[in-house]
């Protein structure tokens, strides 16, 4: 529509429209000039109301309980019109419409701005959720709201364990037995997951069967996993990677059942497997236990029947139900770029229907469903829950974890995407939780925290084994010590991505740090704390639990200059000529200065010269010009030492 015909329907002048239009940033050339259908649907949305008065006697308060609001739902909040509500962002500098969903800060900023107070009553059901807990609460409430179009959709399934017990030959085994069809083979892995059919039931395999990548998943909030299944040679028995991979399976907070692998080998001993898992808290049923344990043999295929039963039983109990109409709802668990075919990303559904032509958002990015593909490589039509299905027509590559969700029309879709991207440039929010010390100890004393999730790392049993009973003894009546993983060894990738996953605190006593793992912390500020005396551990931990650890600070010299001469400048003042002893000096820098043994002066660096040049920074053993921030009183002789103050480490 054009400007000057847009005036002339909501009644204003073409100069007057053209003013709001820029406003709102958008630049006209001339009362001809065409506008989109959002901005017309937008700038009509925005008069609507105008004849309304424009200062209501809106509330002086407002109470908002959500972290997150639509800026139409936060007008109806404060009792505002609309259009001045909207006027508010534009003179913030944020572009939104009526849909744009904001935060709780900058919803109060905005209230402030218009002169109401804001008050925050944010409880845990509307704090910030993960993408397992945003599903889950999606699932629920359409469970309530469409009782008649659940769907009893197939469990999905991950297989771990230590390496060389036999994953790799199980999954394959497993992938042959799709008895439906009455062909072996034919299964491909190419899209991340694939399904069989077992006795007249779907199972759901996710093709990432180290417990890396599956808690690489969880870790970015979306844990899709419904059963974990721990493979264990009954000829080794638990090894450290079976540990690891339980601890993993264990933080995912999913039914675990033991697959005891290569039961027909000589040396096999189920026995022990089991006693050595009861050790690690699995206690087998046989054992008076909860913990499904099943003996198999991948490479004879003996008690592989057996395993699947007790999967569809476990799938059974677990009563897995989904709303099988509507937009569909899921999380991209594997995503590439294919030089043909675009941005791609296996998704699997977790409610609703996927059809081809839907309208989607993933994160702050939209798209539409070009094709679909099953784990056949086959084109289908429509996806429903529980089916892992590649998705082709994404704007760009998305990250795995994130939620994808079917919008009504390309409209909404494109007005969430930007109100998130909105989000995103307003704050830096990062999918994974890292927690330090001082982080834990200070949201413990604010009381945000009632458990502490800890990692131990030690060199050898014997301390690990004082390690943990000296843990075991700090007392704390309002916080519970959860040793979620120990083991010996140096700290690994494995580690790192554990503690992401459950925001759990890494301890090591007398060990180091792999450079894999050391990079991973270093690019995901996943902070670990090595020690070398275990009652240090206990201590810190002890102030931790009591919300009493604050930050240790030393002073850390830098550079020594010594002042040789002196030059007087009208408009600068007194510089001191220098030279640089040790270290390197730069500008702005905090420092003291010493006439002998006695300390006269500590301030900052305002200025530093080489020759006539303004410089920002000099390395030892050259010359400099040295101007100090309120201070001119030099003398040759005089000592400058630069330092700054560090966090002790």
């Amino acid at each position: 529509m054009k400007v000057q015909d847009l005036a002339k329907k909501l009644g204003k002048s073409v100069k007057e429209l053209t003013q709001f239009l820029e406003d709102m940033g958008i630049k006209i050339k001339s009362p001809t000039s065409r506008l989109d259908d959002e901005t017309v649907e937008q700038v009509k949305d925005l008069f609507r109301h105008e004849s309304e008065p424009t200062e209501p006697e809106g509330p002086k308060t407002a109470t908002l309980t959500k972290s997150h609001i639509k800026v139409q739902e936060l007008a109806a909040l404060l009792d505002l019109k609309l259009p001045d509500v909207m006027k508010a962002f534009l003179i913030k500098g944020l572009m939104v419409n009526l849909n744009s969903e904001i935060d709780a800060k900058t919803a109060a900023d905005i209230a402030a701005h218009l002169n109401i107070t804001l008050e925050m009553n944010l409880d845990d059901t509307e704090k910030p959720l993960s993408i397992r807990d945003h599903l889950d609460k999606i699932e629920e409430h359409e469970i309530d709201q469409n009782p008649d179009h659940l769907l009893v959709r197939p469990p999905v399934i991950t297989i771990m364990g230590h390496v060389d017990h036999g994953k790799t030959l199980l999954l394959d085994t497993i992938r042959k037995s799709n008895i439906i069809s009455g062909e072996s083979g034919g299964i491909t892995q190419h899209i991340g997951a694939y399904q069989v059919q077992i006795k007249g039931k779907k199972l759901t395999f996710l093709d990432t069967p180290g417990h890396a990548a599956f808690t690489a998943l969880r870790a970015r909030g979306a844990q899709v996993t419904d059963i974990a299944i721990l493979v264990v040679a009954a000829d080794e028995g638990i090894k450290p990677q079976t540990i690891e991979a339980l601890s993993h399976a264990k933080a995912a907070n999913v039914p675990i059942m033991v697959a005891i692998n290569k039961m027909d080998k000589p040396d096999a001993n189920i026995e022990r497997v089991k006693q050595q898992l009861a050790e690690h808290d699995l206690l087998a049923e046989d054992w008076g236990g909860k913990t499904v344990m099943v003996p198999v043999s991948a490479k004879s295929k003996a008690g592989l029947d057996d395993l699947l039963d007790m999967i569809i039983l476990v799938a059974d109990m677990l009563d897995l139900r989904a709303i099988s109409t509507g937009p569909a709802k899921g999380v991209v668990i594997e995503s590439r770029l294919s030089r043909k075919k675009g941005p791609i990303a296996t998704i699997l559904i977790k409610t609703g229907e996927l059809k081809v032509g839907d309208h989607f958002v993933i994160g702050s990015t939209m798209g539409k469903v070009r094709a679909l593909l099953n784990d056949l490589g086959e084109k289908i039509d429509i996806a429903l829950p529980g089916t892992p299905v590649e998705v082709l027509g994404i704007s760009e590559v998305p990250t795995p974890g994130s939620l994808f969700e079917v919008m009504p029309t390309e409209k909404e879709a494109r007005a969430i995407t930007e109100s998130r991207q909105l989000i995103e440039t307003q704050q830096v929010s990062k999918n994974i939780k890292n927690v330090s010390l001082e982080t834990l100890s200070q949201q413990i004393e604010e009381g945000n925290i009632r458990k502490l999730n800890l990692i131990v790392k030690a060199d050898v049993n014997g301390s690990l084994e004082a390690i943990l009973a000296s843990i075991a003894q700090i007392t704390s009546k309002d916080v519970a010590i959860n040793i979620i993983h120990s083991a010996t060894g140096p700290i690994n990738e494995n580690d790192m991505m554990l503690a992401a996953a459950s925001e759990a605190m890494i301890v090591g006593f007398h060990i180091t740090i792999t450079p894999e793992a050391e990079k991973l912390a270093e690019n995901e500020g996943i902070e670990f704390k090595l020690y070398d005396i275990i009652y240090q551990i206990v201590d810190d931990l002890q102030r931790v639990v009591n919300g009493l650890f604050k930050p240790e600070f030393e002073e850390v010299e830098l550079a020594k200059i010594e002042v040789r001469q002196l030059f007087k400048f009208s408009k600068v003042g007194i510089i001191a000529g220098c030279f640089v002893q040790s270290g390197k000096v730069i500008r702005n820098m905090q420092a003291r200065i010493f006439r002998g043994k006695d300390e006269i002066f500590k301030g900052k660096i305002n200025s530093l010269k080489r020759f006539q040049d303004d410089v920002r920074e000099v390395a030892a053993n050259f010359e400099c010009g040295v101007v100090m921030d309120g201070f001119t009183d030099f003398q040759q002789g005089d000592m400058i030492v630069c330092f700054e103050i560090r966090q002790k480490k």
